[in-house]
């Protein structure tokens, strides 16, 4: 025995001295009795003595060493180098305090720190367990498995905030291994004596049968063992290097797992988020609107309930990471949502203006204070409030009532218009932003980090005593807490199982796969029609309405608002002429409640949570006044933003170069106009090109050209079927091809319900996705309407004149205006091209994989700087868009090809389909890129 004059070692009499810093019993017992050295111990010996004291034999016995050479292998520390040195020297009985397996007073607490024995925690094991009759024909006390588990549990609770969330998992490998090694008796009816309990800890010694067993010589090691020790130490070393890691820098690791793991194993890990751009600087460009006006829009309720848990349970929960030391920050911690791709927000625009200046405010004069006409009938939009300090987007729902039932709820958490279209850029350490233009959020990866911050606040050891304490305060009751917990369960299970594994069910038995969002790309239009044909029914309570659902596989970039009240189809599948039901459509989709539920009275049915007076509101803002009002017809409301050269004032990357300008609108004038139309607020482009003008009124017979309607201002959009431009067809398949299932009592028949379309009659239990949402929406509307007792002409005040048809064009997509082009990248209705400049080169040459999320705008190219080959790897957290999978098949959505210049230019314009006009010279691409930054 070697000597140790660094240690204060004691030892009872006719035993070994045992340190201190050993706090194991079963190991100080080992020690004491000589079974193994108080020192370095070869990991096989401990091994091979737990095996032996196990009293198992066969396979049986294999396992229990194996799981103790991993445990053991950990024991000293989990760096690589602690963990070698275990591997090849063994584990240091006198330096397991503090070690990975001390819970640092958070177990039984039998043993203080000076490895002095508590007899009352001896007493107070005791008194969970129950007598037992033993072999010997008398009766002692003892505990059962069911006890062991009540004792660790408590002993947890008594460690409250200071359990780790790894505290449970130590637990299983102490009591529940002293219970199978030491207990008596079989089955349910073994016990562990608490006699022997007090003597292995006061005494250090083992029951004789125990001793017997150690003493057995062993047998040689088998190739079993020798192959076991093998695999279970390296998976042991791999998997305590990836969690260490993992716990580290989550972030990295979880984005390279992402990448080698099987999709399904990777689903079980956290996502990955990109490092927020450094902004020294942010600025909000005039719009048109005011600092109020904006606050507003940013944080106005949908009255949607996005998160399937309370306002105060968001504000109230952890992030999903791990640390042994200390809790990880909050979810809804601005800067961690801002990771996702949202734009920080203040609390409050009243009060001082040099405290909303770091969020991009500046005092303007240019903006307007009549945004938008009162509402009919009395109606008012709602406060919008920030008192979370939440970015943009995010908005609290108060006063919220069960669709089904009338009941009053808990405040709700959704998300807003502005959460998809709010846009910025930045450059070099400046953020620039503007209302109405597409945002860069990643929608599907919050999703998923709110889905493992629910579970591990369940699981997490001290999660939710933490998570209780601030939605319940201090002296919540233990009936509060555990209404709490069962809450937070079943809006997990929610999530989960109604959620995420049905819609995996449902597309995997049609033999769908999923096309990855990523960063500013959202398939709008599939998630609409999976919410509300499929969850908003489930949650019902409607059976068979899994097969509703269909792959999230058309995505598209979040197409700019500014200007499309105008418009006479919304969508980039012109698929929407009601604004309303555009707006209320778009509400249900980010989960607004509605009742289709048959078991309440039939007056409740159709009745939603929708805002309809807020969504009312902002159409208005959006739109303005007429724009022919005035004597220079203009757009109100929110204009586009201008290109903001000032804000870089010495950066020739923004400076805009005069003759190239005027070259670029000379070839604007001759290629672009004829689907975009002329620019919206270009006094030159009028004056040198009148016929071309876009506010040009063409004749009230003249049903074929298109620009504003002679019956009123209204802006007929030109529409290119999808074959003739060859651009992704999957945003206009989705309705030109879904079909869904809906049940015969919610009597919805488009034919009746959509009033003046025309529609021939057809099913009203299965029939396309269309009609059926058009429907829907329709219905949803007028029950909002009824339920306010509104009249028929407050009613029509609403609705507008505008009918909710579908239509007639076909798979197709329709040309907007190019004002404000610049800051939509990345560009076609996917979001496949990363810039202008590649926008206008022929579409074989285009990049077909980039990266999205946290990186600089290109000023030059106008969007992202990619290379030509396209780029292969991102930073962490970034999505990497690709045309083609891992095997070479094309990822269905994600298209670069169509709208292409290419080869020689055709004076008639006939060009073969997917090509819209010749080739450009380098020149002459740049010229244009200039002339379209102005718009």
């Amino acid at each position: 025995m070697q000597e140790d004059s660094a240690r204060v070692r004691d030892a009872l009499p006719g035993q070994i001295p045992v340190s201190p810093e050993n706090p194991c019993p079963f190991l100080r017992a080992l020690v004491a009795g000589g079974f193994v050295d108080g020192h370095t111990v070869p990991l096989k010996t401990i091994a091979h003595n737990i095996e032996a004291a196990s009293g198992e034999t066969g396979f049986k016995k294999r396992v229990v060493g194996i799981k103790t050479f991993g445990v053991a292998l950990i024991a000293n520390g989990l760096s690589p180098l602690r963990l070698l040195k275990s591997l090849f020297s063994g584990a240091d009985l006198d330096e397991l305090r503090n070690g990975p397996l001390d819970k640092h007073g958070g177990g039984s607490r039998i043993l203080d720190a000076d490895a002095n024995v508590q007899p009352g925690e001896i007493e107070r094991l005791a008194s969970f367990g129950s007598d037992y009759p033993d072999p010997n024909g008398s009766t002692e006390r003892g505990l059962n498995e069911a006890q062991v588990q009540a004792f660790m549990k408590a002993n947890l609770k008594r460690d409250g905030d200071r359990a780790r969330w790894y505290y449970p998992l130590l637990m299983q490998g102490e009591w529940p291994v002293l219970l199978n090694i030491l207990g008596k008796g079989e089955g349910d009816s073994r016990y562990l004596s608490v006699a022997e309990v007090r003597t292995l800890f006061v005494e250090r010694r083992f029951p004789q049968r125990i001793v017997a067993r150690l003493m057995t010589k062993p047998k040689p090691a088998s190739i079993v063992w020798r192959i076991g020790k093998a695999l279970v130490g390296t998976a042991v070393l791999a998997a305590v290097a990836v969690l260490v890691a993992w716990m580290a820098a989550p972030d990295a690791v979880s984005d390279t797992l992402s990448k080698v793991l099987p999709k399904k194993v990777a689903a079980l890990i956290p996502p990955a988020l990109p490092e927020t751009e450094p902004t020294k600087a942010a600025y909000w460009l005039d719009q048109g609107w005011t600092t109020k006006d904006r606050h507003w829009f940013h944080h106005v309720t949908q009255g949607t309930a996005t998160f399937p848990i309370p306002y105060a349970w968001f504000m109230a929960m952890e992030q999903p990471y791990l640390s042994l030391f200390g809790a990880p920050g909050l979810i809804s911690d601005s800067a961690y949502l801002e990771r996702f791709g949202f734009i920080p927000s203040p609390k409050s625009v009243e009060g001082d203006p040099s405290a909303l200046r770091p969020f991009g405010y500046a005092a303007t004069t240019a903006a307007k204070t009549d945004t938008a006409p009162a509402l009919p009938a009395g109606l008012k939009p709602t406060p919008a409030g920030n008192e979370g300090g939440l970015p943009v987007g995010f908005a609290r729902l108060t006063g919220a009532t069960n669709p089904a039932t009338g009941a009053a709820e808990s405040d709700k958490i959704g998300l807003t218009c502005a959460a998809c279209h709010t846009g910025s850029i930045h450059y070099k350490g400046v953020s620039v932003r503007f209302d109405g233009g597409p945002g860069m959020a990643d929608l599907r990866k919050l999703e998923e980090a709110m889905g493992f911050a629910m579970i591990f606040t369940q699981y997490v050891p001290g999660r939710f005593a933490r998570f209780a304490e601030r939605v319940l305060g201090p002296n919540a009751s233990d009936a509060d807490r555990d209404t709490l917990k069962k809450g937070l369960k079943a809006a997990t299970d929610f999530a989960l199982n109604m959620q995420a594994k049905n819609y995996q069910t449902a597309i995997e038995a049609k033999g769908q796969t999923e096309t990855e969002e990523g960063f500013g790309r959202l398939d709008a239009l599939n998630r609409i029609g999976n919410q509300v044909f499929y969850l908003d029914m489930a949650a019902s309570g409607l059976p068979n309405m899994l097969g509703n659902q269909e792959a999230i596989d058309a995505p598209v970039s979040y197409p700019p608002i500014w200007t499309v009240p105008w418009f006479s189809w919304a969508q980039y599948d012109g698929s929407i002429a009601q604004p309303l039901i555009r707006n209320a459509g778009e509400a249900l989709g980010v989960f607004a409640q509605i009742n289709l539920s048959p078991e309440p009275a039939s007056n409740k049915l159709w009745r939603s949570s929708m805002a309809l007076e807020n969504l009312v509101h902002i159409e208005d803002m959006l739109r303005g006044p007429d724009p022919f009002a005035t004597t220079t017809p203009a757009f109100g409301g929110l204009t586009s933003p201008k290109w903001p050269e000032k804000l870089f004032d010495g950066d020739d990357a923004w400076k805009l170069d005069p003759a190239r300008v005027e070259r670029g609108r000379k070839l604007y004038a001759t290629i672009c106009v004829e689907c975009h139309l002329g620019p919206v607020a270009d006094p030159v482009f009028d004056k040198t090109y009148p016929d071309k003008s876009f506010w040009k009124i063409k004749p009230a017979e003249d049903w074929e050209s298109k620009g504003w309607n002679a019956k009123g201002p209204i802006l007929d959009l030109v529409q290119k079927p999808v074959d003739a431009m060859q651009t992704d067809p999957g945003q206009a398949s989705i309705l030109a091809t879904r079909k869904v299932t809906v049940p015969g009592f919610l009597d919805i028949d488009p034919a009746k319900d959509l009033k003046g379309c025309n529609l021939p009659q057809g099913s009203t239990t299965d029939m396309p996705y269309a009609l059926a949402l058009m429907a829907v929406v329709q219905k949803a509307g007028e029950k909002w309407m009824e339920d306010r007792k509104l009249t028929e002409p407050e009613r029509a005040a609403l609705w507008g004149d505008r009918k909710n048809c579908p239509n007639p064009a076909g798979k197709s997509y329709r040309a907007r205006p190019l004002n404000g082009v610049w800051a939509t990248a990345p560009y076609l209705h996917n979001g496949s091209v990363p810039s202008l400049y590649w926008m206008l080169t022929p579409a074989a040459e285009r990049p077909t994989s980039f990266c999205q999320g946290a990186r600089d705008y290109d000023p030059k190219q106008v969007g992202f700087a990619v290379p030509k080959g396209g780029e292969s790897s991102c930073k962490v957290g970034q999505t990497l868009f690709v045309t083609k999978d891992s095997s070479g098949k094309p990822v269905k959505g994600n298209s670069t090809l169509g709208h292409s210049f290419e080869g020689p230019a055709k004076p008639n314009k006939d060009y073969p389909n997917g090509i819209i006009g010749g080739a450009f010279s380098d020149e002459e691409r740049w010229d244009l890129i200039e002339y379209l930054k102005t718009l």
